[in-house]
């Protein structure tokens, strides 16, 4: 590559970032609703044409920002399992770096909730088919820390296969932060603690798959 398609690369690349922070700024503060691309554009300091060049739309630039987000996501389960040995405590540690996200970046959080209601097309280089690739290599992690717990006989050996188990674990976890972010007056008037439903979840995700000795 020469050096001033290089420089090029740099500069588009440097451009969508600075879209997808802007979007992520005003998704902060109005939601992502009510954001417009109008609003994205002014805080980028671009034209609605050239952002238009980046993002052929709303739907397009959530997918852009989710595969932002999946991309810390993946990070943080990278992180958590290497602090770790035993696949089931592996598992645990995911569980609750999941947690983390989802308080540490509600934004994402609420991101990724939306893209999980709809159907990527795989197409090659699209925000789509990124959001797709990190979806994937977040959850063959999942799959490989539950064959490493049968292995090493943390998990039980009769949960089942481990991508429907992976797959199970990460619609339960989900459902149960969706409930703490979207529901947490409901939750209250029940005398439910947000803290301690999480913590619940986690405990009857970790004993539902533990090996017994």
């Amino acid at each position: 590559m020469s050096y001033i398609a290089e420089r090029r690369l740099e500069e588009k690349e440097r451009r969508r970032a600075e879209i997808l922070d802007a979007a992520e700024a005003v998704c902060a503060v109005v939601g992502w609703d009510d954001m417009t691309m109008d609003q994205v554009a002014r805080k980028a300091r671009l034209s609605r044409a050239l952002l238009y060049v980046y993002f052929k739309d709303k739907q397009d630039l959530l997918f852009g920002l989710c595969e932002r987000a999946l991309t810390v996501l993946g990070q943080r389960f990278a992180e958590a399992t290497a602090r770790h040995k035993r696949g089931l405590e592996q598992l645990a540690a995911i569980g609750r770096a999941y947690v983390a996200f989802s308080q540490e970046f509600p934004v994402y959080f609420a991101v990724v909730a939306r893209c999980e209601v709809l159907t990527p097309e795989p197409e090659v280089e699209t925000n789509e088919a990124a959001v797709l690739h990190r979806g994937d290599q977040s959850r063959a992690l999942m799959v490989g820390v539950i064959e490493t717990g049968i292995r090493d006989g943390s998990i039980r050996a009769d949960v089942g296969h481990a991508k429907v188990v992976s797959t199970v674990l990460w619609g339960f976890m989900h459902g149960v932060l969706q409930l703490a972010a979207t529901k947490a007056n409901v939750l209250a008037h029940d005398g439910v603690n947000i803290k301690d439903l999480v913590d619940q979840a986690l405990v009857m995700a970790t004993r539902s798959l533990e090996a017994k000795p």
